[in-house]
């Protein structure tokens, strides 16, 4: 049976893990951080779910009921997706993470693990398949990165700061997710400078200013109260 989690307009992950204790803490902690996540416990109908779902990530045990992990990866790939696969095992051997890797996948993490970890690879293999983004439209504007200008959508020119082209790329890149200030900090202003808070949010302030119909109603750049910011095109 599957079991479908959703949490708004951000990446879909597909989690394939047979023990539901396990599956459940993974699919809360992804939905936490604004996943959609759906999750099934049986090798077969993870590779019909896969198969039909486009996920952006699948988070796949090694041993499994009907089809081992290695075996459903090694299936999708002849198939040519590349789809980002993070191995779950408790086959902690280099043999065991080498035919990981060879099977198709991207990463391979020994159970038991940190879920902090966990997540911060899951981000990392999407963020790496992730194509930059160059132009945005949303809304009617039109936003290109690579000039600092947006065309807004009441025909209006603007050219737009570093820092404001820095913090726009950044949520887009997340669209659907949660940007923490921390993130954006370390992202928009890099290890040199730390600007406080409050800057950020004046930041945003501008940019809400420039793109929403009511700055003070945003329908596209959402604060996330005591954690950061997610852009909804």
């Amino acid at each position: 049976m599957a079991v479908r989690a959703v949490a708004g307009s951000g990446p879909n992950i597909l989690v394939v893990e047979d023990e539901p204790s396990l599956a459940q803490v993974l699919c809360e902690n992804l939905v936490d951080e604004g996943y959609d996540v759906e999750a099934v416990g049986d090798g077969a109908i993870a590779l019909e779910r896969w198969r039909t779902g486009s996920p952006d990530l699948v988070v796949l045990d090694v041993m499994l009921p009907s089809l081992d992990g290695f075996e459903l990866c090694r299936a999708r790939r002849a198939e040519g997706d590349s789809t980002p696969v993070i191995f779950l095992s408790a086959r902690g051997q280099a043999g065991d993470r080498v035919t990981g890797l060879e099977a198709g996948g991207d990463d391979y993490l020994t159970k038991p693990f940190h879920l902090p970890e966990f997540l911060l690879r899951v981000r990392a293999l999407l963020k790496r398949s992730t194509p930059s983004v160059d132009c945005l439209r949303f809304g009617g504007h039109v936003v290109d990165f690579r000039s600092w200008t947006a065309k807004l959508a009441s025909g209006q020119e603007v050219r737009l700061s570093e820092r404001e082209v820095g913090i726009l790329r950044l949520l887009a890149e997340r669209a659907g997710e949660v940007v923490s200030r921390d993130e954006i900090m370390d992202r928009v202003w890099g290890g040199d400078t730390f600007p406080s808070t409050r800057t950020i949010d004046n930041f945003i302030v501008r940019l809400r200013r420039h793109f929403e119909p009511d700055s003070d109603s945003p329908r596209y750049i959402h604060t996330v109260w005591g954690v950061g910011y997610r852009f909804t095109p």
